[in-house]
């Protein structure tokens, strides 16, 4: 029976901080340090993306329509907002929507 040849994989540097890891991962090929075949699939349930507050100025006529909307799905208007973007921003980009 004959052996696989194992890689010899190279130890991933200590980084001070995001950037200089970043940086490294761009010019690198994690290939070279993981062995891939051995990945597993992790699921994290309860992980939200992060949020940003924005102050946003729309017309009231704009407002009042989306109100309606949101109070005819049951949903509140911000997160029908925000559903509506990011449905648009992936028409736009064509990527394929969550249903």
């Amino acid at each position: 029976m004959s052996r696989a040849k194992t890689k010899k994989l190279k130890t991933v540097p200590r980084f001070k901080n995001e950037e200089e890891e970043f940086n490294f991962w761009l010019t690198h090929d994690t290939t070279e340090y993981y062995d891939w075949s051995k990945a597993k699939l992790v699921v994290f349930p309860n992980l939200k993306p992060s949020t940003k507050s924005i102050s946003l100025r729309l017309p009231e006529g704009l407002l009042d329509r989306l109100k309606m909307i949101a109070n005819k799905k049951d949903v509140p208007y911000q997160s029908l907002i925000k559903i509506m973007l990011d449905e648009a921003v992936k028409r736009e980009l064509s990527i394929p929507c969550k249903n």
